[in-house]
């Protein structure tokens, strides 16, 4: 077989073509393509279960697809329901965060005042006019947040029949991706799928582990602190803590302003250096030895694709984002073509270093993962 070479700028502009082309679809498949994916996901951290079900339980397949669909339903629930409560709780103390929040608000003021000799009324004059061109808009915000409360309602749709469908049409996709190649690659096509299939639900379990653990960690640091809503901040630092550097610093400044305004400028500066701590115990413990570093992806990617799954999914995509590449990353290393890519979005790797290893007791040592 003769192959075409093609110089390097017209292999560059079909590069620079192809990505904006796939980007294109990406931001034009929005609403189906981010549930897909979430699906996707999902169907990788419950194939376990399911493929336990069928082979020792001897379930069929529809069952043991709509009985992963019931846990997951009841989880869904069981979050929702915590949220609920703990947000419930938090609007009581509504008056006494705004009482608070008037008397900083005011500080900053008479500061701003004597520092930048700004009068207090001309400041109140920048805030009242950029109350009106808020208020002004007010049809536009009353708009986008009815998109997305009904945009959320066919986003959790079309996730739940999509991950029904992965699940148990998971054999048919599989066979599709490697008869879609030719006869002589077929072999090596089955083995990339099963270890993109393999490394993928190790991730996926490795990151859920990692929001657990993060979760107990910040609930033990602020319920020592004595901060009001530890576990829903905790909670919340886990969740966020999937975007890498930008999720740690948001959940932080939520649980600063909590801290502040139902305690003491002291505990601020608690929870930032408990938070810090949580941070270094998750960077340097939690994500070699649990997720592995084979899919850790470098922070100047990792940044560029939270602004990039912003722009094209919104929050969804700053949460997506990560394990897409995760994914990429996985592909790419896997195929001859491909692997400087993956090399690329990783971190730099070191031949010679050893991998760590604690010993917890006698018979339990925790070694660090690929």
């Amino acid at each position: 077989m003769n192959f075409i070479r093609l110089p390097f700028l017209v292999k560059l502009a079909l590069v620079v073509v192809s990505i904006i082309g796939l980007g294109y679809l990406l931001a034009l498949g929005q609403s189906i393509l981010a549930p897909f994916f979430l699906a996707f996901l999902m169907a990788m951290l419950f194939l376990p279960t399911a493929t336990f079900m069928e082979r020792k339980l001897r379930f069929p397949r529809s069952l043991s697809t709509m009985i992963s669909v019931m846990i997951m339903i009841t989880i869904l629930t069981g979050l929702i329901y915590f949220f609920g409560s703990q947000l419930s709780s938090f609007s009581k103390d509504l008056p006494h965060l705004t009482k608070q929040s008037t008397i900083v608000f005011n500080n900053i003021q008479h500061w701003v005042s004597d520092t930048f000799n700004v009068k207090i009324n001309e400041q109140l004059d920048y805030l009242d006019q950029g109350l009106k061109k808020l208020l002004s808009s007010s049809g536009v915000i009353l708009g986008f947040t009815f998109g997305i409360f009904s945009t959320g309602i066919g986003f959790i749709v079309f996730f739940l029949l999509f991950f029904i469908f992965i699940l148990n049409y998971r054999r048919i996709l599989n066979n599709f991706i490697v008869t879609v190649f030719n006869e002589k690659h077929k072999s090596s096509v089955q083995e990339v799928v099963t270890e993109v299939r393999v490394m993928t639900k190790k991730y996926i379990i490795g990151l859920c582990l990692q929001v657990l653990i993060v979760s107990i960690l910040t609930s033990i640091v602020l319920t020592i602190l004595g901060v009001k809503y530890a576990v829903l901040l905790a909670v919340l630092t886990g969740l966020l803590n999937v975007i890498p550097y930008l999720g740690i610093c948001i959940s932080l400044l939520i649980s600063c302003f909590i801290a502040f305004a139902t305690g003491t400028p002291t505990t601020c500066i608690y929870v930032v250096i408990g938070y810090i701590a949580v941070h270094i115990i998750d960077g340097n413990i939690v994500l070699p030895f649990v997720v592995g570093s084979k899919v850790k992806i470098n922070a100047l990617f990792s940044f560029i694709g939270i602004i990039i799954g912003e722009h094209l999914w919104g929050i969804a995509g700053m949460f997506l984002c990560i394990p897409a590449i995760a994914i990429l990353k996985i592909i790419f290393e896997r195929v001859d073509g491909l692997k400087p890519w993956g090399k690329l979005l990783g971190e730099e790797e070191k031949p010679h270093k050893k991998k760590k290893s604690y010993k917890i007791s006698k018979n339990i040592t925790l070694k660090e993962m690929d």
